[in-house]
């Protein structure tokens, strides 16, 4: 009994150990373009023509990989930063596109995911089934009829374009209902006794026991409008409304030392907001497992 308890002690330690040789083999992976980008920025423009020349300038040959400089340099950065005033239009373009939506989807979803969890109405399964193959849909399925909508609302070429149809995206609605679902009804009913309404219900016990969900739907949907390109290519015409993911790839054949350090700013934001909201952002897709969980069992 002991060598057999031994064996299986000695195998599943094995089983760890290849399971966390896989997943650093997978994170290796996935983490070496992002450092052969960062190590790209820091190159001059000869050295960059040395490495990368058959693939950006067409020159014939194979690709070098180099991860580390030979000559690092900071002045894709500096001419970044201090000469390119149409990166930072287009950062602004991006951050004005994506905070509309976020701020939209906010104020739309939470009453609209409150009502879904909490309250009973005629249609509501009807209604739900609709949002959840409105949510199955691509982009590509809806852009005519889109396009139409805006057209003939006489919003095509604005801001509002890409604003709008994002603010009324079905997916932050899933998630909030399912958090919201969550909430024990036992707390409600005592916020009922106590004299509180509906609405002062929805402020004071849904928002804040709500916000891992909210929080959840607030980092997903910046990743999302952060990266967007088919909205915004779709959408939009005139060069100074463009978002950095249509001006980036602009820049790759005019000054890739340029293109290569834009690249890595324009993720810092992205990543920044990832790490420090992870935690939110776990427990709010959690929150959403756990109810799934509940309506199926």
């Amino acid at each position: 009994m002991e060598i057999h308890r031994l064996g299986l002690l000695l195998g599943k330690k094995f089983l760890n150990r290849l399971a966390d040789g896989i997943l650093l083999i997978m994170f290796l992976i996935m983490i070496f373009p992002l450092f052969m980008l960062a190590v790209n920025s820091f190159m001059g423009k000869q050295e960059l023509l040395e490495t990368c020349g058959a693939v950006l300038a067409d020159s014939g040959g194979h690709v070098r990989i180099r991860f580390f400089p030979q000559y690092p340099t900071l002045r894709a950065y500096i001419r970044l930063l201090l000469d390119s005033p149409e990166y930072f239009t287009a950062f602004w373009n991006s951050m004005i596109q994506t905070a509309g939506v976020l701020f939209g989807q906010l104020f739309a979803a939470a009453p609209a995911a409150w009502a879904f969890a909490k309250f009973r109405f005629p249609g509501k399964r009807m209604l739900w089934l609709l949002y959840m193959l409105l949510m199955l849909l691509p982009f590509q399925v809806t852009m005519v009829s889109g396009y139409l909508v805006l057209n003939a609302a006489d919003l095509m070429d604005t801001r509002a374009a890409v604003i709008l149809p994002g603010i009324f995206s079905t997916l932050p609605v899933f998630i909030l209902q399912k958090t919201f679902a969550g909430i024990p009804e036992e707390v409600i009913e005592a916020a009922r006794i106590d004299g509180a309404g509906d609405f002062l219900i929805f402020f004071k016990i849904g928002i804040p026991l709500g916000m891992p969900g909210i929080f959840s739907i607030l980092i997903l949907g910046f990743l999302e409008y952060w990266n967007a390109i088919e909205q915004p290519m779709t959408y939009l015409k005139t060069e100074s409304l463009q978002p950095l993911s249509l001006y980036l790839p602009q820049m790759i054949h005019t000054d890739a030392a340029l293109a290569f350090a834009a690249s890595i700013v324009t993720l810092l934001p992205a990543v920044l907001l990832f790490f420090c909201g992870q935690d939110n952002l776990e427990q709010g897709i959690a929150a959403s497992g756990s109810s799934m969980r509940r309506e199926i069992d």
